[in-house]
């Protein structure tokens, strides 16, 4: 599926979360685990990185888990697994199958062309446009279906961010690139 039209789309990070066990004590797997760290005056949960794929996990005791830094999903898999196997060597009773899902992607894109921020919210005046050049350089468009927020800049590059899977960020990019041709 390499379309040309997406040939500058480009994941920057995934974030993906779950559970994994029904407890975890946070104090023994970081003393345990290497490259996990506990500071619980910071911070409710621990904080495991590990190197291959570059995955920043945090694991509270309830055994809930957040993962950020993911670019694709064999990254994820391969994470999780990692991080899962580290878990049980360190005792902790993990689920067989871990229930983790993306929840956000984060993705970049270049329109190749230039685009004029105060014509598209004069011609679109929209609601769900926000635009202070003074306060931040791109436009934030808020798109309603699918749910995506995208980030607009004059030079042409674009963060598309809120979707769960690609087809969302495509799709979000289709409506938004069809909006941008309206304008001209």
């Amino acid at each position: 599926m390499a379309d040309k039209k997406y040939e500058s789309l480009k994941i920057e990070n995934i974030v993906a979360s779950g559970v994994i066990a029904d407890s975890i004590d946070l104090a023994e797997v970081s003393k345990k685990i290497k490259n996990c760290e506990l500071n619980t005056k910071r911070f409710p949960g621990a904080v495991y990185r590990i190197a291959d794929p570059k995955i920043a996990s945090l694991i509270f005791s309830s055994g809930k888990v957040v993962l950020t830094g993911i670019r694709n999903q064999q990254a994820l898999d391969e994470g999780l697994k990692i991080i899962m196997n580290s878990l049980r060597s360190a005792g902790v009773s993990t689920h067989k199958e871990p229930k983790v899902a993306t929840t956000n992607m984060v993705c970049s894109y270049d329109s190749g062309k230039s685009i004029n921020l105060n014509k598209v919210v004069v011609t679109l005046n929209v609601e769900n446009i926000e635009y202070e050049p003074e306060q931040f350089p791109g436009l934030v468009y808020r798109i309603k279906e699918p749910k995506i927020v995208a980030l607009i800049f004059s030079s042409g590059k674009i963060i598309l961010t809120g979707g769960k899977k690609m087809e969302d960020i495509r799709k979000g990019l289709d409506f938004l690139e069809q909006k941008l041709e309206s304008i001209g």
